[in-house]
């Protein structure tokens, strides 16, 4: 059962797990607050837990407002892109044939038809980005699957506004966020690690933490850098 309450102008969304301990939790982008708490817990304690943490929720928020964002990418000669952590310059030639996306040591050329507007460049780098993740996911997935003793179904690729990924436990799905590709591939991994891991242990409980702990011990590292490194513009 998901619940939302108020802690001043905070918004906390709570949810009633089978869990031992409460567990408080700030999201970027925009410093969403959720609070996981045992099946029994009753409102008014979530509630005088999160008011008991509010100097921190609210430390995080401003963190969060103060991360780097990128600006709005228009898509034109000259501009930075990042693939896989690493800036590369753009440069757009509009040539009459089916749009295609290159990448050397030092750019990105992406070809559009003539006339092409922001959107259609868009659209096309964006599916370059998915390809680019294809190519990159299954074989970090399947190195997890036998690490982790585990099966996924299927994954899938979506934008995210505010998750770098997701996970069914039930289904075995996993969903992961289009902006990784921008990040450092390891930071990927690290997602698809998490995800994976949340097949044995669906919520954020100290069994997963343990998981995480003997598995991947530089979990910790890996989500501050990633939550550190600049946001996307919010056009999308």
């Amino acid at each position: 059962m998901i619940e939302t309450f108020r802690v001043g102008d905070i918004v906390v969304t709570l949810t009633r797990k089978d869990v031992k301990h409460v567990h408080l939790s700030v999201h970027p982008p925009n410093g969403r607050v959720t609070l996981v708490a045992p099946v029994a817990t009753r409102l008014a304690v979530a509630r005088a837990y999160a008011i008991s943490r509010l100097g921190w929720i609210r430390k995080q928020q401003a963190a969060l407002r103060g991360q780097a964002r990128e600006a709005p990418r228009q898509f034109v000669t000259r501009e930075s892109h990042y693939v896989w952590g690493k800036r590369y310059l753009l440069r757009v030639e509009e040539v009459d044939q089916k749009p295609s996306v290159v990448l050397d040591h030092r750019r990105i050329t992406l070809r559009v038809r003539p006339g092409s507007d922001r959107d259609r460049r868009a659209a096309v780098m964006h599916q370059w980005h998915r390809a680019l993740l294809h190519q990159a996911v299954p074989r970090l997935i399947e190195k997890w699957e036998r690490r982790l003793g585990v099966r996924v179904a299927a994954y899938f690729l979506q934008r995210m506004k505010t998750r770098w990924g997701g996970c069914n436990p039930r289904a075995g799905h996993i969903r992961l966020n289009t902006e990784l590709v921008r990040k450092p591939k390891d930071l990927l991994e690290y997602v698809i690690v998490h995800e994976l891991t949340h097949l044995l242990a669906p919520t954020h409980s100290e069994e997963f933490v343990a998981l995480l702990d003997r598995h991947y011990p530089a979990w910790r590292d890996a989500r501050a850098e990633l939550n550190a490194l600049p946001l996307a513009a919010e056009d999308w």
